[in-house]
């Protein structure tokens, strides 16, 4: 009765293990769960993402207009060169270009 018990408890824990992988991190961006897009902070704070590039984040900020002043407000705001952005860098997005 006591080896019943054990079982269970285990079994129980396992699959616990099981759902938490399955709702967090690579496992749920591979099975589509977690979307892999640019993702903004607050309204005036992105955080930069492996991959990002000020010209990606600007077409977000631009809602589908040119991005082109954009990129040329964010580079300024934030005092950096449109190339050099590193993941986990916070960038500032102006209210307007």
């Amino acid at each position: 009765m006591h080896r019943t018990y054990v079982r269970r408890r285990v079994a129980a824990l396992i699959l616990g293990v099981i759902l938490v992988l399955a709702v967090s991190g690579p496992v749920a961006r591979a099975i589509g769960v977690v979307r892999d897009e640019p993702v903004l902070v607050s309204a005036r704070t992105y955080v930069v993402r492996p991959g990002d590039t000020v010209w990606s984040v600007a077409e977000s900020a631009a809602g589908g207009a040119d991005p082109r002043p954009w990129v040329d407000a964010i580079a300024a705001r934030n005092a950096i060169e449109p190339g050099a952005v590193v993941p986990g860098q916070a960038l500032i997005i102006p209210r307007s270009a």
